[in-house]
This record gives structure tokens, sequence and C-alpha cells, in this order.
């Protein structure tokens, strides 16, 4: 082969492999472009599943926490499990009142916390506030409709409150627990009183109602049953408000039987009920005024306060600090 061949071989050679190479380096690069592609959707279905399954995340959260609660359990196996249902609405001082009960519920080892929204959606701020707790929680909402919404300078008797969330609340109840296995005690725990832990050990001496004192309502320093010396048995109310009511009692001043709220499912709260009668209607459907449980030594202590914050006259805000 003459030198001329020998040269024009080689060219043709190296034109081959730059051929080659180019056809294979754009393999790679389109390779890789449908890699990169592939993970930007990848990302943005991800992106777009933590969105959706922000409840689920959360309930994750939750998983961990009843876990946590179920090995307290095991070394409060006889303590009963304190549902506490709170009712809460937005206002500048709802952050402050959830934190000051979630705080007080930490220092109860069988507690599960039931907060109902009163809001179209569940909000970040109770989300973010419920999962802070640490404590084992349902976050429930229920709006309340137009027409016994609270409006500007009415007095608060004016309206029913937390009528549509307690009944939430009531049937989430049915809908997920048992007659005859799941036991604990309801207690309709509002947002905007102040509890003395003691209260949650009363509690786990109740039958069927368990009733106390509550400070600082009706206009007076406290509103109590009125023991009979013999029997012990309540036979009338100290109340600020209608005490001949047949039970005359503040939501905050009783706990009720989980099984009963489970096997009488005609029981519910009601806008067709008087004003200032919710809780006397309420708890006609479970028990009789001499079947009350007296607790709280003997209804002589107080362990819960109404001390509603007022709301503050605030001017303006700081832009992403939540208060």
């Amino acid at each position: 082969m003459n030198p001329m061949e020998r040269t024009h071989n080689c060219e043709m050679k190296i034109k081959r492999f730059a051929y080659w190479f180019i056809g294979f380096s754009v393999v790679v690069i389109i390779w890789k472009l449908c890699i990169i592609e592939s993970n930007l959707v990848s990302l943005q279905s991800f992106r777009k599943a933590l969105e959706l399954q922000e409840d689920q995340l959360e309930l994750t959260q939750q998983q961990i926490v009843l876990f946590e609660n179920w090995l307290n359990k095991k070394n409060n196996k006889k303590l009963p499990t304190i549902y506490a249902v709170t009712p809460t609405y937005w206002r500048f001082v709802q952050k402050a009142e959830l934190t000051r009960i979630s705080q007080t519920l930490r220092l109860v080892p069988n507690v599960h916390w039931i907060v109902v929204e009163d809001s179209e959606t569940k909000t970040e701020l109770v989300r973010n506030l419920i999962v802070e707790s640490g404590l084992v929680a349902t976050h429930l909402n229920a709006k309340t409709p137009p027409f016994e919404q609270l409006q500007s300078k009415e007095p608060r008797w004016k309206r029913h409150r937390g009528v549509e969330q307690r009944n939430t609340a009531l049937k989430w109840f049915r809908d997920t627990l048992i007659p005859n296995k799941d036991k604990g005690i309801v207690y309709f725990m509002d947002d905007d009183n102040t509890y003395n832990v003691k209260v949650f050990d009363e509690m786990a001496k109740i039958k069927k109602v368990g009733v106390w004192p509550v400070g600082l309502v009706g206009g007076l320093n406290a509103e109590s049953p009125i023991l009979d010396e013999k029997t012990g048995k309540v036979k009338g109310y100290r109340s600020g408000w209608k005490p001949n009511r047949p039970f005359a009692i503040d939501m905050a001043g009783f706990a009720i039987n989980l099984e009963l709220i489970l096997t009488k499912t005609e029981a519910w709260f009601s806008y067709k009920m008087e004003k200032g009668f919710q809780e006397s209607e309420f708890l006609s459907y479970f028990i009789t005024k001499d079947e009350l449980e007296p607790l709280a030594d003997n209804c002589t202590k107080v362990y819960v306060w109404h001390t509603r914050a007022e709301n503050p006259a605030v001017k303006g805000t700081i832009p992403g600090l939540e208060v």
C-alpha cells in the first residue's frame, strides 16, 4: 500500500471515529436530558404529592405520638382516655389560648385532644400548633352557619356557640369508636378557659356523668352543684342565671362517660334549644339529676375557671410574624 492510500485510510478512520464519537455524545446528552427531565417531573410530582397529602403527613406524625401514648398507657392501665373536645375560631388571641390549653394537656398522660375549627378548611396555624404540641390529637373543622354567626357588637349570649363544632366531634366519636370496646371520658374543653390538671384526675372516677364547680362564671365567683348533706347527691345548683334549669351547669363543669356518647345516638346539640340551655338539654339525654356524680372533693374545690382573654386592640401587624 502506497503512502497516499495509507494517508487516505487513516483520514477515513479518524472521520469514522469522529462521527461515532459525536453520535455517542449526542445519545449520552439526550439520555442525560431525559434523566433530568424525568427527575424534574418526579420532583414536581413529589411536591404535588406533599401538598395533597398534608393530612396524611400529619397523621404519620400522629402515629408516632399514638405509639408513645400507647407506651404511656401501658404504665397507666387503669386510667381512661380523656377525650377533650375544643371548638376554636380565629381571633388574635386564638394561638395564645390554644397554646395555654395544649401546655396543660401535656401534663395529662391519657388525653386525646379533639380540636374542631370553626372554618371552611383546616388552617395552618392550628395544624402546626397541634403537631408541635406532641399530643395525641384529631383535627376537624366545621363552619358555623351564617344565621348563627355572632355579629359585631352583639353580646355573646345572643347566639349559640360551638354547636356545629361539638356535633362534628360527636359524629367523629360515633363514626370512629366502638361501643363496649373503646373506653374513655368526653369533656367539652373550650379554648377560653383555664384548667388545673387535677380536674382530669377527677374525670378518671366518672361512671356516667361527673360534675364540679366552675370559677368566675355567671356573675359569681363560682357556680356549683348543691349537695344534699345526708345523701351527698345533687339537689340543686348555685348559678347566676336560671338556677332552676334541669341541669344548671356550665359546659366546663361536667364530663360524660364515652359509652353514653356512643350509645345515646339521639343526643346532639341544637340551634333550636333556648339560648343558655345547651348544657341542660344535652345532659337530659343521658342522666337524671340524682344520678350526677359530684367530684372535686364533693364540689368544694374549683379546678376550672372562665378566664376569657380580652381581644386586643391591634393597630398593625408585622408581616411574616405569626402571633
